[in-house]
């Protein structure tokens, strides 16, 4: 039976995941062209430093993934909380182009152990074989954080400026994050022994000789390629159906109704996991991405055909987010879990950060955004090419 405490941290994770990507990511599209107007400063220069805070946090990631192995995440999650709400006002009150990127910097060291990764590791670890049931609890409400936050951004923007918001947002970390990191992550923790050694029929598994394997080297890859697709999929949408002459409503509701059916590929998740093995599941989900994918860039049109195309995009996306969390578990254990993931988030981060400027950057020297989605599909299948040398060696788990 699942700890009690660890069934109350699994509510609050759900409750600060969700906050902190509604914070510190899905505001920004949202408040993103009101800082450019108010400050003079370019939105490509706005812009470019929140892509560098996704890359300082997905650095920090392996830093934070060995923190949290050794001191469980109450501290390190908490600590990130504390470091955002300090980030989030210096943001608010920049007068000048450094202060605002010292700020966003900042901030994505925060995020390095606010989002899905650190909480990712926080369950696999406390809830062991019963971790996908949870994780699909986590990854089903978080889904809605840009459906909570974007509204929320824009009202708070309307009534008291792109500052005024991050203040009150600020203050909603401050209020909500840092004391339910602190007082509800309290499920024993049990960090791996130093030198600790697991033996297997093929002999020891240390985590140098995890990360420098044939296996973990094709899931990185497979996952990074995977990321890049997905995430330059979901930025570039509703440019591609603007450019067939979609209405603006219309394109922004096929964007809606996609991340409906991320919400609803989650829920497929949980199936799937019984009916195929860790790597027959990456390789399915990383081909149905680039299916969808490609899909996307022949029809066009009606309405109603894009929508449902839009759908079943969201349903490969959703499932794809579980796949990554479950990918490391699955072939190494939970023992190492947190380090590992660290490490592998470094280039997902990387190209979730890179995904928006190069799928735009793309769509003019291909001829516009149809061939550039056809690139993507060709992206996403080669990952799924990737997943197919997935599969570790029979060496037991990982040893601490």
């Amino acid at each position: 039976m699942t700890d009690p405490r660890a069934r109350r941290a699994l509510v609050a994770l759900c409750v600060t995941v969700t906050t902190s990507y509604g914070v510190l990511f899905y505001a920004f599209p949202v408040l993103a062209s009101a800082i450019s107007a108010d400050t003079g400063w370019s939105l490509v220069a706005v812009t470019a430093v929140f892509s560098g805070a996704q890359v300082v946090a997905g650095v920090a990631g392996v830093l934070v993934g060995r923190w949290l192995e050794r001191a469980g995440p109450r501290p390190v999650m908490t600590g990130a909380a504390a470091l955002a709400v300090p980030a989030l006002v210096l943001i608010a009150v920049a007068s000048e182009p450094w202060l605002f990127c010292a700020g966003w910097l900042v901030a994505g060291a925060a995020m390095a152990g606010l989002f899905y990764p650190p909480a990712f590791a926080a369950i696999t670890h406390w809830f062991g074989t019963g971790r996908v049931r949870a994780l699909t609890a986590l990854t089903l409400v978080a889904g809605l954080a840009s459906t909570i936050f974007a509204p929320l951004a824009s009202a708070l923007e309307s009534a008291l400026g792109w500052r005024g918001a991050y203040l009150v947002l600020a203050a909603v970390v401050a209020v909500v994050v840092v004391p339910a990191h602190a007082f509800a992550l309290t499920p024993r923790w049990t960090p791996p022994r130093p030198g600790e050694v697991a033996e297997a029929a093929a002999g020891p598994a240390t985590l140098g000789s995890v990360v420098a394997g044939r296996a973990f080297i094709a899931l990185t890859l497979a996952l990074t390629l995977g990321s890049f697709g997905v995430y330059a999929v979901v930025v570039n949408l509703v440019p591609l159906l603007e450019s067939r002459g979609t209405g603006t409503a219309s394109a922004a509701w096929a964007l809606g109704v996609g991340g409906i059916g991320q919400v609803l590929g989650r829920l497929v998740y949980a199936p799937l996991e019984r009916w195929a093995g860790p790597l027959t599941r990456s390789v399915v989900v990383l081909a149905a991405c680039a299916v969808t994918t490609a899909l996307l860039a022949w029809v066009a049109g009606p309405v109603a055909a894009l929508m449902a195309v839009s759908l079943l995009a969201g349903m490969a996306r959703g499932v794809f987010t579980l796949v990554q969390a479950t990918a490391v578990s699955d072939r190494w254990g939970a023992e190492r879990y947190a380090a590992l993931n660290g490490l592998l988030h470094v280039p997902l981060m990387l190209a979730v950060a890179l995904a928006p400027w190069a799928g735009a950057a793309l769509a003019g020297p291909l001829g516009g955004y149809p061939a550039m989605f056809a690139v993507l599909a060709a992206v996403g299948a080669l990952g799924a090419v990737a997943a197919l040398f997935s599969r570790p060696p029979p060496r037991g788990r990982v040893p601490g």
